[in-house]
């Protein structure tokens, strides 16, 4: 995250402040249209009432802090990224618990097993300060003080964070190869969909909207890429028994670092412009 905030500006986040366009987008595709359309698939496939809850809570999380290093792979609006993070992890300690027992309450497997869950605040500021604000001022005061050093150590910044999101990505692998043999065809066909599905509304929400690309971008990961730790302690807090929501959510925290860094190579390679995306428009007559 200190590599992250490196070429960040006061001004990239007050600009968001006074347009916060993209910042609502994406809330608005996190919070609600992922949710809405997680159950509805569940629903349409009839699936198993706890994979069904572990679909419906992982997609009532809110965006974890591994999405702004992706974003910054991809060339994407870090700001943006931060800002949601931020915002949707304090967001969460009501929209989670508010949100699961809504959805779970609309399909006829999971209504008898949704109960009451809360969020501890003090967790979630103190994770915000910790993995967010502190090494974001730190980066940013030193990339302001020394902006010959940001564009000496950006391209390292870049190769350094990828190396290390791969070896996490390898180790845990590693460490679940038992795990994944035990998951089966079914549930991973599940998994990757959903995944696909959270990344492809992050994209179109902000794309029919006519936000900027790199905007696109930080929405897609921010919507795609969901806090799966507070998932598994939300399980193993009130849900212990149920070892099908928790394959769901513990293995989302495994593929969505897949899916990300993938998505991040494959656009960074590609050329970016900071024009928005032309809106399409219905004229009458």
């Amino acid at each position: 995250m200190f590599g992250v905030a490196l070429p960040l500006k006061v001004d990239d986040f007050t600009r968001i402040i006074k347009k916060p366009k993209a910042p609502v987008v994406g809330m608005v595709a996190q919070f609600m249209l992922l949710p809405g359309l997680s159950t509805l698939a569940a629903y349409i496939l009839n699936v198993p009432a706890e994979y069904a809850a572990g679909m419906i809570l992982i997609a009532c999380c809110p965006g974890g802090s591994i999405s702004n290093m992706v974003t910054y792979l991809a060339r994407g609006n870090v700001a943006v990224s931060v800002s949601m993070s931020a915002a949707s992890s304090l967001m969460a300690i009501f929209m989670t618990p508010f949100n699961f027992a809504f959805y779970g309450s609309l399909l006829p497997q999971t209504q008898g097993m949704i109960q009451s869950i809360a969020i501890d605040a003090s967790n979630i500021l103190l994770l915000i300060i910790t993995i967010l604000a502190i090494p974001m001022v730190a980066g940013m005061y030193i990339g302001n003080r020394f902006p010959r050093f940001v564009a000496m150590a950006e391209k390292p910044f870049r190769v350094l964070t990828f190396t290390v999101l791969l070896v996490v990505v390898l180790g845990i692998l590693s460490q679940n190869l038992e795990a994944l043999k035990l998951f089966g065809a079914m549930l991973a066909a599940l998994l990757i969909g959903q995944n696909a599905m959270a990344m492809l509304v992050g994209y179109l929400s902000a794309r029919m909207t006519g936000l900027p690309v790199p905007d696109q971008r930080a929405i897609t990961f921010e919507v795609g890429i969901q806090n799966s730790v507070l998932g598994v302690a939300i399980i193993v807090t009130f849900y212990p028994d149920m070892f099908g929501m928790l394959q769901i959510v513990g293995m989302w925290g495994m593929w969505h670092l897949v899916s990300g860094l993938i998505l991040a190579h494959i656009w960074s390679r590609k050329s970016i412009t900071s024009k928005a995306e032309p809106v399409l428009e219905v004229k009458a007559g």
